[in-house]
Protein backbone atom coordinates (compact mmCIF):
# COMPACT_ATOMS: atom_id res chain seq x y z
CA UNK A 1 0.00 0.00 0.00
CA UNK A 2 1.33 3.40 -1.02
CA UNK A 3 1.61 5.83 1.91
CA UNK A 4 0.79 9.40 0.84
CA UNK A 5 1.41 12.72 2.59
CA UNK A 6 -0.82 15.58 1.40
CA UNK A 7 0.22 19.26 1.48
CA UNK A 8 -2.36 21.97 0.80
CA UNK A 9 -3.11 25.50 1.88
CA UNK A 10 -6.75 24.50 1.39
CA UNK A 11 -7.85 27.82 -0.04
CA UNK A 12 -10.90 26.86 -2.03
CA UNK A 13 -13.07 24.49 -4.00
CA UNK A 14 -10.27 23.20 -6.23
CA UNK A 15 -8.17 22.03 -3.28
CA UNK A 16 -11.16 20.33 -1.66
CA UNK A 17 -12.15 18.69 -4.92
CA UNK A 18 -8.73 17.17 -5.53
CA UNK A 19 -8.48 15.72 -2.03
CA UNK A 20 -12.01 14.36 -2.22
CA UNK A 21 -11.39 12.84 -5.64
CA UNK A 22 -8.23 10.95 -4.61
CA UNK A 23 -9.65 9.82 -1.26
CA UNK A 24 -12.79 8.49 -2.96
CA UNK A 25 -10.61 6.57 -5.43
CA UNK A 26 -8.80 5.03 -2.47
CA UNK A 27 -12.05 4.16 -0.68
CA UNK A 28 -13.44 2.71 -3.92
CA UNK A 29 -10.47 0.37 -4.31
CA UNK A 30 -9.10 1.99 -7.47
CA UNK A 31 -5.91 3.18 -5.78
CA UNK A 32 -4.00 0.95 -3.36
CA UNK A 33 -2.93 3.74 -1.04
CA UNK A 34 -3.53 5.53 2.24
CA UNK A 35 -3.30 9.26 2.95
CA UNK A 36 -1.21 9.28 6.13
CA UNK A 37 -1.64 12.97 6.88
CA UNK A 38 -2.86 16.27 5.49
CA UNK A 39 -0.69 19.30 6.22
CA UNK A 40 -1.85 22.91 5.85
CA UNK A 41 0.08 26.13 6.37
CA UNK A 42 -3.08 27.68 7.81
CA UNK A 43 -4.70 27.09 11.18
CA UNK A 44 -8.37 26.87 12.12
CA UNK A 45 -10.18 30.20 12.03
CA UNK A 46 -7.64 31.81 9.69
CA UNK A 47 -9.77 31.74 6.55
CA UNK A 48 -13.19 30.46 5.51
CA UNK A 49 -11.81 28.38 2.65
CA UNK A 50 -9.29 26.50 4.74
CA UNK A 51 -11.85 25.93 7.51
CA UNK A 52 -14.10 24.22 4.95
CA UNK A 53 -11.09 22.20 3.83
CA UNK A 54 -10.41 21.07 7.38
CA UNK A 55 -14.03 19.90 7.70
CA UNK A 56 -13.49 17.68 4.65
CA UNK A 57 -10.29 16.25 6.12
CA UNK A 58 -12.16 15.44 9.35
CA UNK A 59 -15.06 13.93 7.41
CA UNK A 60 -12.64 11.39 5.92
CA UNK A 61 -11.00 10.74 9.29
CA UNK A 62 -7.56 11.82 8.06
CA UNK A 63 -4.81 13.11 10.34
CA UNK A 64 -4.59 16.91 10.07
CA UNK A 65 -1.40 18.81 10.92
CA UNK A 66 -1.21 22.62 10.69
CA UNK A 67 1.35 25.35 11.18
CA UNK A 68 0.31 28.89 10.28
CA UNK A 69 2.82 30.46 7.90
CA UNK A 70 1.02 33.78 8.47
CA UNK A 71 1.74 33.71 12.19
CA UNK A 72 5.29 32.56 11.48
CA UNK A 73 5.81 35.52 9.13
CA UNK A 74 4.60 37.99 11.76
CA UNK A 75 7.03 36.61 14.32
CA UNK A 76 10.11 36.99 12.10
CA UNK A 77 11.69 40.15 10.62
CA UNK A 78 12.22 40.61 6.89
CA UNK A 79 10.95 38.38 4.08
CA UNK A 80 9.45 34.94 4.56
CA UNK A 81 11.99 33.54 2.09
CA UNK A 82 14.76 34.49 4.52
CA UNK A 83 13.23 32.12 7.06
CA UNK A 84 11.87 29.38 4.76
CA UNK A 85 14.36 26.78 6.00
CA UNK A 86 13.36 27.43 9.62
CA UNK A 87 9.64 27.19 8.85
CA UNK A 88 10.05 23.96 6.89
CA UNK A 89 12.14 22.44 9.65
CA UNK A 90 9.31 23.13 12.08
CA UNK A 91 6.91 21.48 9.61
CA UNK A 92 9.14 18.42 9.27
CA UNK A 93 9.42 18.15 13.06
CA UNK A 94 5.61 18.07 13.28
CA UNK A 95 5.46 15.41 10.55
CA UNK A 96 8.21 13.23 12.01
CA UNK A 97 5.77 10.53 13.26
CA UNK A 98 4.72 9.82 9.66
CA UNK A 99 6.61 7.84 6.99
CA UNK A 100 5.07 8.67 3.60
CA UNK A 101 6.38 7.05 0.42
CA UNK A 102 5.39 10.14 -1.57
CA UNK A 103 3.86 13.51 -0.78
CA UNK A 104 1.48 15.48 -2.98
CA UNK A 105 1.57 19.28 -3.25
CA UNK A 106 -2.09 20.02 -4.00
CA UNK A 107 -2.77 23.73 -3.84
CA UNK A 108 0.12 24.32 -1.43
CA UNK A 109 0.89 28.00 -1.83
CA UNK A 110 4.42 28.03 -0.38
CA UNK A 111 7.70 27.32 -2.14
CA UNK A 112 9.36 24.48 -0.26
CA UNK A 113 12.96 24.52 0.90
CA UNK A 114 15.74 22.34 -0.43
CA UNK A 115 15.80 20.46 2.87
CA UNK A 116 12.14 19.51 2.51
CA UNK A 117 12.66 18.49 -1.12
CA UNK A 118 15.41 16.14 0.05
CA UNK A 119 13.39 14.81 2.98
CA UNK A 120 10.32 13.81 0.95
CA UNK A 121 9.44 12.77 -2.57
CA UNK A 122 7.23 15.80 -3.23
CA UNK A 123 4.97 15.45 -6.28
CA UNK A 124 3.77 18.70 -7.78
CA UNK A 125 0.92 18.98 -10.28
CA UNK A 126 1.74 21.74 -12.79
CA UNK A 127 -0.84 22.84 -15.42
CA UNK A 128 1.47 22.74 -18.44
CA UNK A 129 3.44 20.30 -20.57
CA UNK A 130 7.02 19.42 -19.57
CA UNK A 131 8.21 21.85 -22.24
CA UNK A 132 6.40 24.73 -20.50
CA UNK A 133 5.23 27.32 -19.83
CA UNK A 134 6.05 27.78 -16.15
CA UNK A 135 4.24 29.99 -13.65
CA UNK A 136 0.70 29.98 -12.25
CA UNK A 137 -2.09 28.37 -14.24
CA UNK A 138 -3.31 31.85 -15.20
CA UNK A 139 0.13 32.82 -16.51
CA UNK A 140 0.34 29.53 -18.41
CA UNK A 141 -2.95 30.13 -20.21
CA UNK A 142 -2.09 33.70 -21.23
CA UNK A 143 1.24 32.50 -22.61
CA UNK A 144 -0.48 29.71 -24.54
CA UNK A 145 -2.79 32.27 -26.11
CA UNK A 146 0.08 34.64 -26.86
CA UNK A 147 2.03 31.90 -28.66
CA UNK A 148 -1.09 30.51 -30.41
CA UNK A 149 -0.33 27.02 -29.10
CA UNK A 150 -2.23 24.05 -30.50
CA UNK A 151 -1.79 21.91 -27.38
CA UNK A 152 -1.33 22.27 -23.69
CA UNK A 153 -1.40 19.72 -20.90
CA UNK A 154 -0.38 19.03 -17.35
CA UNK A 155 2.48 17.23 -15.68
CA UNK A 156 3.46 15.74 -12.35
CA UNK A 157 7.07 16.37 -11.40
CA UNK A 158 9.29 16.11 -8.38
CA UNK A 159 9.52 19.39 -6.52
CA UNK A 160 13.06 20.73 -6.34
CA UNK A 161 14.66 24.04 -5.49
CA UNK A 162 14.39 24.84 -9.22
CA UNK A 163 10.69 25.77 -9.22
CA UNK A 164 8.53 23.88 -11.77
CA UNK A 165 11.63 22.27 -13.29
CA UNK A 166 12.09 19.06 -11.28
CA UNK A 167 12.26 15.60 -12.93
CA UNK A 168 8.96 14.73 -14.63
CA UNK A 169 7.10 11.58 -13.63
CA UNK A 170 4.17 11.89 -16.01
CA UNK A 171 2.15 14.17 -18.24
CA UNK A 172 -0.97 14.37 -20.35
CA UNK A 173 -1.72 16.36 -23.49
CA UNK A 174 -4.72 18.62 -24.12
CA UNK A 175 -5.63 19.80 -27.65
CA UNK A 176 -6.87 23.40 -27.70
CA UNK A 177 -7.60 24.00 -31.39
CA UNK A 178 -10.35 22.91 -33.74
CA UNK A 179 -13.94 22.11 -32.83
CA UNK A 180 -15.43 24.53 -30.31
CA UNK A 181 -12.03 26.21 -29.92
CA UNK A 182 -11.91 27.41 -33.55
CA UNK A 183 -14.27 30.43 -33.33
CA UNK A 184 -12.71 31.45 -30.02
CA UNK A 185 -9.23 31.62 -31.56
CA UNK A 186 -10.72 33.54 -34.50
CA UNK A 187 -11.75 36.24 -32.05
CA UNK A 188 -8.06 36.98 -31.50
CA UNK A 189 -7.80 37.93 -35.17
CA UNK A 190 -10.37 40.67 -34.63
CA UNK A 191 -8.92 42.20 -31.46
CA UNK A 192 -5.46 42.11 -29.93
CA UNK A 193 -4.81 39.80 -27.00
CA UNK A 194 -3.59 42.71 -24.89
CA UNK A 195 -6.90 44.52 -25.41
CA UNK A 196 -8.94 41.41 -24.63
CA UNK A 197 -6.86 40.75 -21.54
CA UNK A 198 -7.42 44.31 -20.33
CA UNK A 199 -11.15 44.47 -21.07
CA UNK A 200 -12.35 40.92 -20.40
CA UNK A 201 -9.51 39.26 -18.52
CA UNK A 202 -10.12 35.74 -17.27
CA UNK A 203 -13.79 35.99 -18.29
CA UNK A 204 -12.65 35.65 -21.91
CA UNK A 205 -14.31 32.50 -23.24
CA UNK A 206 -11.14 31.10 -24.81
CA UNK A 207 -9.34 31.51 -21.48
CA UNK A 208 -12.18 29.70 -19.71
CA UNK A 209 -12.34 26.86 -22.22
CA UNK A 210 -8.59 26.19 -22.10
CA UNK A 211 -8.74 26.05 -18.31
CA UNK A 212 -11.75 23.74 -18.40
CA UNK A 213 -9.98 21.32 -20.75
CA UNK A 214 -6.93 21.24 -18.46
CA UNK A 215 -8.89 21.09 -15.22
CA UNK A 216 -10.95 18.13 -16.40
CA UNK A 217 -7.86 15.95 -16.82
CA UNK A 218 -5.71 17.05 -13.89
CA UNK A 219 -7.30 14.89 -11.13
CA UNK A 220 -7.01 11.84 -13.38
CA UNK A 221 -3.39 12.63 -14.20
CA UNK A 222 -2.61 12.70 -10.48
CA UNK A 223 -4.60 9.50 -9.90
CA UNK A 224 -2.90 7.58 -12.70
CA UNK A 225 0.52 8.84 -11.59
CA UNK A 226 -0.08 7.63 -8.04
CA UNK A 227 -1.33 4.31 -9.44
CA UNK A 228 1.88 4.00 -11.48
CA UNK A 229 3.96 4.56 -8.34
CA UNK A 230 1.80 2.18 -6.27
CA UNK A 231 2.18 -0.57 -8.90
CA UNK A 232 5.95 -0.09 -9.21
CA UNK A 233 5.82 1.26 -12.75
CA UNK A 234 7.57 4.37 -11.44
CA UNK A 235 10.21 4.07 -8.72
CA UNK A 236 11.41 7.09 -6.77
CA UNK A 237 14.76 6.82 -5.05
CA UNK A 238 17.04 9.63 -3.87
CA UNK A 239 15.52 12.15 -6.26
CA UNK A 240 15.83 9.87 -9.30
CA UNK A 241 13.00 8.33 -11.31
CA UNK A 242 13.12 4.92 -12.99
CA UNK A 243 10.62 2.49 -14.44
CA UNK A 244 10.09 -0.98 -13.03
CA UNK A 245 13.09 -2.28 -14.96
CA UNK A 246 15.39 0.40 -13.56
CA UNK A 247 15.53 2.59 -16.68
CA UNK A 248 15.43 6.39 -16.20
CA UNK A 249 12.08 7.90 -17.17
CA UNK A 250 13.07 11.56 -17.00
CA UNK A 251 16.23 12.46 -18.90
CA UNK A 252 17.34 15.03 -21.46
CA UNK A 253 15.52 12.98 -24.13
CA UNK A 254 12.60 11.69 -22.08
CA UNK A 255 9.99 13.68 -20.19
CA UNK A 256 8.18 11.09 -18.10
CA UNK A 257 5.27 8.79 -18.82
CA UNK A 258 2.54 9.93 -21.20
CA UNK A 259 -0.67 8.85 -19.46
CA UNK A 260 -3.18 10.01 -22.09
CA UNK A 261 -4.61 6.54 -22.71
CA UNK A 262 -4.82 5.66 -19.01
CA UNK A 263 -6.64 8.93 -18.32
CA UNK A 264 -9.12 8.35 -21.15
CA UNK A 265 -9.91 4.87 -19.79
CA UNK A 266 -10.30 6.13 -16.22
CA UNK A 267 -12.59 8.96 -17.29
CA UNK A 268 -14.65 6.63 -19.48
CA UNK A 269 -15.04 4.28 -16.50
CA UNK A 270 -16.53 7.22 -14.61
CA UNK A 271 -18.85 8.00 -17.52
CA UNK A 272 -17.11 11.27 -18.40
CA UNK A 273 -16.55 12.69 -21.85
CA UNK A 274 -13.66 15.02 -22.58
CA UNK A 275 -14.65 18.60 -23.40
CA UNK A 276 -13.48 19.70 -26.83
Amino acid sequence: MLRIGWFSTGRGEGSRGLLQFVQQQILGGRLDAQIEFVFSNRKRGEAEGSDEYFKLVEKFGLSLVTLSSQEFRRSRPGRFSDHRDEYDQQVMDLLSPFTPDVCVLAGYMLIVSGAMCRAYHLLNLHPALPTGPIGTWQEVIWELMESRSSHTGAMVHLATEDVDRGPVLSFCTVPITGGAFAPLWAELDQESLSELKATRGEELELFQRIRQAQFQREPYLLLETLRSVAKGQVILRDGHLTDGAGHPISTANSTGLCLDEDILKAMAADGLELSR
